[in-house]
């Protein structure tokens, strides 16, 4: 049994106490946040967990195997770097830290002190999102031309980091994965409507080898909450909508071809194919129990977790690289590559 701190108990805290404690092999048994109304609620909810305000009493509680962090963003490296000095595994939300140095040195801390270090890409994790996987690793689809994503609301506005910071990370978890490659490029435009000092409407594009293109929008800002896919491939096309309760992938045989061989402009026709609509079934499973299960046999059985550090680093480079994009005003900004990590 593997006991659990939990820093944060506001808005996604709730959810990781409680899929924590009703797992067979881990138990909550401190919980940390600033809010002492937030604190009385958790012990209404949870009586047997005890609580605290001051987060390095979780730090220094030497039964605490796994210390769970949701805070804001700019605290995230300060709290999983003491987590990690004082020999505790550390699942952290996204994005993992603020910046791609803060993230290298959280690599460097868990992999000297023999811990694991786990990111919250929760749809990584989700039955549509891994069979979406599938389907392309298949070659179902054929060669992947590109990806757009949706991912819009009315709300919730944040006030230390822009839309981006706060909506990408989930497509960009989620196109990193299915792909399994980095891009090349990253370029990004944005508006701030409401905060003139925060964005709340942006656009992200990121240029992969073989003129491959991945499109993700993000607004808060939108009438309807929007959380919708496309990929498009040179065989089919595929869409994942997670708003549907149900039939959350769908797979169209559809397509166009421009003729092989011609010799003039009037012998060029496009060849344009309809075909059927797939719908493959998707098991109902929740991502963040799935998620915390795998962490927990990585610790156990002492394997790298699929949203490890790296995968938290890789993220947040393509943020960084955003952002240096949307101050500059829509440049192509390169993705370095990281030797050593």
């Amino acid at each position: 049994m593997l006991k659990v701190g939990v820093i944060g108990c506001g808005h996604w805290g709730p959810n990781l106490i409680r899929n924590f404690t009703q797992l067979r092999r881990s138990d909550v048994v401190l919980v940390a946040d600033l809010d002492e109304a937030r604190l009385k609620h958790m012990k209404g909810l949870y009586p047997t967990i005890e609580t605290t305000k001051d987060y390095r009493d979780i730090i220094a509680d030497p039964e605490i195997d796994i210390v769970t962090i949701a805070t804001p963003v700019h605290t995230h490296y300060k709290l999983a770097s003491e987590a990690l000095f004082a020999q505790k595994h550390v699942f952290v939300e996204k994005p993992i830290t603020a910046s791609a140095k803060e993230a290298k040195a959280l690599i460097v801390l868990s992999e000297k002190h023999q811990r694991k270090l786990m990111v919250g890409h929760t749809f990584v994790y989700t039955t549509a999102v891994r069979k979406m996987k599938e389907i392309i690793d298949s070659g179902e689809l054929g060669k992947v031309y590109y990806i757009n994503s949706q991912r819009l609301n009315l709300g919730l506005f944040q006030q230390d980091i822009n839309v981006l910071w706060d909506l990408a990370p989930h497509d960009i978890s989620i196109v990193l994965y299915l792909l399994d490659q980095e891009p090349q490029t990253v370029s990004a435009v944005g508006a701030s409507h409401i905060n003139p000092s925060v964005e709340d409407v942006a656009v992200l594009t990121m240029k992969f080898s073989d003129s491959l293109l991945a499109f993700i929008q993000t607004s808060w800002l939108d009438p309807d909450k929007i959380r919708k896919m496309t990929v498009v491939g040179s065989k089919k096309m595929m869409v994942y909508d997670d708003v549907q309760p149900t039939e959350k992938i769908r797979i169209y045989d559809k397509g166009v071809e421009g003729p092989k061989l011609y010799d003039t402009y009037t012998e060029f026709h496009y060849s344009y194919k309809y075909g059927d609509i797939i719908i493959p079934k998707i098991e109902g499973t929740e991502p963040l129990r799935t998620e915390l299960n795998h962490f927990i046999d990585c610790i156990l059985s002492n394997k790298e977790p699929v949203s490890n550090g790296r995968s938290g680093l890789y993220v947040v480079k393509i943020l960084e690289a955003a952002q240096k994009s949307l101050d500059k005003g829509n440049n192509q900004v390169p993705i370095a590559e990281d030797h050593g990590l």
